[in-house]
C-alpha cells in the first residue's frame, strides 16, 4: 500500500470523534502521493520546486497518474500548487479505488434499509498494516495525518488547552520527530499551510454568508 491510501484508511477509521474534511484530505493524499514520488526517485525537490527525474511509473494505479500528471516544463511547478492542483476531488478517487479493491465497504448506519450509507474499512492485511504503521508512529503518516486533524489517534481540538496554544504559535511544522528529510519536511509543511488556508477561506465563506443572511433577516 501507498502512504496515500495507508493515510485515506487511518482517515477513515471509526474512532476519532471529529470527522476529517474531503478537501483536507485530497490536499494530504496529494501530499502523501508527491513523498512517496520522492522515496521512489521519480521525483526531487529544489527549495520548493518539483523537479521530475527518469519517468519510473509507480506499480500504484493512482501513484502512476500521480506520476504522469507531473510539470516536466521550467520553470517546474511549486509544492503548494501541485497539492492543489492534483488534490482536486482526490479524496472521492481515492474512496473509489480501495472500494475496488475491496478495502473499503458500504454500511448502512442504521437498521432499516433506507438507512444512509456510511464506508469503512474492511479487515485487510493492507488495513492491518496501515494500522500497525500508526501505531508505530511512523513519522511521515504521522505529520500528514495531523495535517487533517488526526494526531496521536483521536481528533485535532482534543488535547488541553495549553497544548492548544502552544501549536497556534508554531509555524514550523518542520519539527515533527523523524522527518530528517528536506524534502519531505518542504512537502508536509507546504500540506499543513494548504490546509490552513482552506479553513481560512471556509471560514470568510461562513462569516460572509452569515452578514449575508442577516441583511435580508433585516433589523
Amino acid at each position: 500500500m501507498t502512504t496515500a491510501k495507508d493515510l485515506f484508511i487511518i482517515a477513515m477509521d471509526p474512532r476519532p470523534e471529529r470527522s476529517v474534511g474531503q478537501g483536507d484530505l485530497s490536499l494530504a493524499l496529494a501530499g502523501a502521493e508527491l513523498i512517496d514520488l520522492i522515496d521512489a526517485g521519480t521525483v526531487t525537490v529544489d527549495e520548493d520546486r518539483i523537479v521530475p527525474g527518469e519517468p519510473s511509473p509507480p506499480q500504484d494505479r493512482l501513484l502512476g497518474e500521480a506520476a504522469e500528471r507531473l510539470s516536466r516544463e521550467s520553470p517546474h511547478e511549486r509544492i503548494e500548487d501541485w497539492l492543489w492542483r492534483r488534490g482536486r476531488d482526490l479524496a472521492a478517487a481515492y474512496q473509489a479505488s480501495l472500494e475496488e479493491d475491496g478495502e473499503l465497504i458500504r454500511k448502512r448506519s442504521g437498521r432499516l434499509s433506507f438507512g444512509s450509507e456510511r464506508v469503512e474499512p474492511v479487515d485487510t492485511p493492507a488495513r492491518r498494516a496501515a494500522a500497525e504503521r500508526w501505531e508505530e508512529r511512523e513519522p511521515v503518516l504521522a505529520a500528514l495525518a495531523s495535517a487533517v486533524g488526526v494526531e496521536g489517534g483521536r481528533p485535532r481540538g482534543a488535547e488541553t488547552a495549553e497544548e492548544a496554544e502552544s501549536a497556534e504559535d508554531s509555524d514550523d511544522f518542520g519539527d515533527e520527530p523523524g522527518l530528517d528529510d528536506e524534502a519531505v519536511t518542504a512537502v508536509v509543511t507546504a500540506v499543513h499551510d494548504a490546509v490552513m488556508e482552506l479553513e481560512a477561506v471556509r471560514q470568510r465563506r461562513t462569516i460572509e454568508n452569515s452578514a449575508f443572511a442577516n441583511l435580508w433577516r433585516g433589523p
